[in-house]
């Protein structure tokens, strides 16, 4: 499933570029591609529904983006408590041997 969202997102992102690419009034595709939709739609027709199209395809990448969060596969309760303990465990065995020293900076100073 996580997979399957992934690739949406991608064929998404690349539509958004194109309809991006197709907006551009300054001579981009819209000049050399859009010339002949202008005619039969209308220009402000047409920039209006690139617009729409453009803000759908945003808002659906967006929410794709935080949907895959809850597809993503984690380890169960039981490996993660099962991890945890056997960490604790370790640290237990080494404890006696990491235990700072409790002396007094000052008296083991022979440099006096």
């Amino acid at each position: 499933m996580f997979l399957a969202t992934l690739i949406l997102i991608i064929i998404l992102a690349v539509l958004l570029i194109l309809i991006v690419l197709v907006q551009n009034s300054k001579g981009g595709l819209s000049q050399t591609m859009g010339s002949a939709s202008s005619q039969l739609i209308g220009v402000k027709r047409t920039t209006d529904l690139l617009e729409k199209i453009t803000w759908g395809l945003a808002v659906s990448i967006m929410v794709l983006c935080l949907a895959t969060n809850f597809l993503i596969e984690r380890p169960g309760s039981e490996a993660e408590s099962e991890e945890n303990s056997i960490n604790t465990e370790r640290a237990n065995e080494g404890g006696a041997t990491n235990q700072p020293s409790t002396a007094s900076p000052g008296q083991g100073d022979s440099t006096k």
